[in-house]
This record gives structure tokens, sequence and C-alpha cells, in this order.
């Protein structure tokens, strides 16, 4: 199989990431890989694990980050494999959400890590939370931004429909192949006022930069055609259903923090998810989609404030 590593100089000059890069080596299924990932902090109080989704990579945490190590986290943010500077197979058909979650367990458990607050959005959150569902003794909190797990009940959205249809073969997203477009798009048609933040131009540029062609992109390709709509993708449906399962008995603090002008991932439903868990707080923020673009800082704030008023106070 072959296997592309982004070139370095398709990083220089990004706006606020002057985070130093750290590399692992990770075998999937008999493939290996250098995989990318950030490690700011001493951990004095534990650890931050910051999971990123679609077409994003750990460059969308960088205004978290900050804020957590100033108040004693170790802060580390993984790229997926195919994704920012960790090393991409070519082949659209090695990707897999199991294989996601298997290379993201490798990396916790090759690193050590425990006293773990997990922080997911969009896939972040299967390929994250199936983590705390199968080692749960290296978590001690959860932090769910706006995604999903596939259950029984579950209704896709038609923003998440329309989504999954533009990646079909032939269709817009996989004839334009714009990873950092739909970045810039999302800045330009939702405006926050949340100041410092990239213009519309600097967005496409940075998300664009892991990917110098068509090739490259095999990972997002994949993303959206791995969703679990109307019967497709069934061994994902159930391992998301089994960790919906598992963590409806989950006791340890449950923070969401939610954009709340997300199509995608609506309020309603990220209302209906917190309500299930007793001890789960709720914050909503006017944010989108890709809240830690717009929001990154507010959202550290709210956690630290979060795990300093106790995980157990009630919405």
């Amino acid at each position: 199989m072959e296997v592309f590593r982004t070139p370095e100089e398709r990083f220089a000059g990004l706006p606020g990431f002057p985070f130093a890069a750290h590399y692992r080596d990770v075998s999937v299924d008999g493939a290996h890989f250098r995989m990318h990932y950030i490690d700011e902090g001493d951990g004095a109080n534990g650890v931050v694990l910051m999971v990123h989704g679609m077409p994003t990579w750990s460059y969308l945490y960088r205004r978290m980050i900050p804020p957590l190590v100033a108040a004693g986290y170790r802060c580390i943010a993984p790229d997926h494999l195919g994704f920012g500077k960790s090393d991409k197979a070519l082949d659209d058909g090695w990707y897999s959400i199991e294989r996601h979650s298997l290379a993201l367990g490798s990396f916790i458990e090759g690193l050590g890590l425990e006293r773990i607050t997990l922080v997911c959005q969009d896939w972040g959150g299967p390929i994250g939370l199936r983590q705390a569902v199968d080692m749960p003794e290296r978590f001690d909190r959860l932090a769910i931004l706006n995604t999903w797990l596939h259950h029984q009940g579950f209704e896709y959205t038609a923003a998440i429909r329309r989504w999954q249809s533009l990646w079909q073969p032939g269709g817009a997203m996989d004839q334009a192949q714009g990873c950092g477009l739909v970045l810039k798009n999302f800045l330009m048609s939702f405006p926050h006022g949340a100041a410092p933040q990239l213009t519309p131009e600097q967005a496409s540029q940075a998300y664009e930069a892991p990917f110098p062609d068509r090739a490259s992109k095999a990972g997002p390709r994949r993303f959206p055609l791995s969703i679990p709509i109307d019967g497709q993708n069934p061994e994902t449906a159930a391992q998301q259903q089994r960790c919906w399962d598992d963590l409806l008995s989950w006791t340890k603090p449950l923070h969401f923090i939610w954009g709340t002008a997300d199509q995608v991932f609506t309020e309603a439903w990220g209302r209906e998810w917190a309500a299930r868990h007793s001890q789960s707080t709720f914050d909503a923020l006017n944010a989108g989609h890709f809240l830690q673009e717009t929001h990154g800082q507010e959202i550290a704030g709210v956690l630290l404030r979060r795990i300093s008023a106790n995980a157990g106070e009630s919405n």
C-alpha cells in the first residue's frame, strides 16, 4: 500500500500555530504509519485529549490549547491517519472508522495516557468515545461538542444527508476536493465576531495545507461515505450502537458544549443526548458546526469552569 507524507513546507506560516510537531509510529492491520500530534503542557492536572473530525486536523484546536495549558493540563491533539501531518494511505478503500478507532487506541496506549479529559467533535465523537468505552479507566470526564453516536431511532438531518451526497463519486465535493473550501465557506456563511480568528482565505489555506493533490485526500473522502445512514456501513452502525448503550451507564462527569447554529447536529439533538445522563451539563454557544474555530478560547473557559464547579452540577 502506498503511503504519502505531506511535505513540511506545506504547513509553513500558518497563523496561530506555534506548536512543535510530535510523531508516534502506529500499526493498524499490518500497515505502519507515522501519526502526528501536538503535545503541550506539563499535565499537573491531567491530560486533555482533543479529537478532530472532518475535514479538519489538530490545527482546529490551536485556540483551546493555551488556556488549558495555563490551567495545568497536558494537551494532546492527534491527527487522524490521512489528515494533517499524519501519514496518508492513498487507497480510499483502506479507510474505515474501525481502523481510525484502532489507530487512536494504539496511540493512547502507546503514550500511556491516563486521567484523560476527552474533547471530541464531528467524527471525533464516535472515534474518541469508543476509547472511553473500551478503556474507561483511562478517562476522567468527557466533553462532547457537536457530534453523534448512531443508535436505534437516531434521525439524520437533511444537512447530514446533503453532506454525504456531495461526497458521493461524481458529487460536488468529490469533484472539487476542497477541504479548505469547507472551512472557508463556513466562515463566510456564519460570521461570529469571535476575534482573533482566521479570514476565510486563511481558513482555506490552513485546512487545504495537508492535501497537495486529489490522491492525498483519500481520508477525507471516506469520512462522509462512512456515515451509517439508512443501513449503510452496518459494522460502523453496530459499533456506535454498542458505544451508545455502554455510555448510558457512564457515571463520570460529562459536559456537552454545543454550537447552536449547527444544522448538522442541532441544538435539539444535543439537548436530547445530554438529557439521557443525569450528571451531564449543557452549555450553548452561538456557534456553528466548527465551534472550535470560532469559539476555541470560550470552549476552554466553559470546560475549565465546569471542571472547577464540580462534574455533578445540574444543567
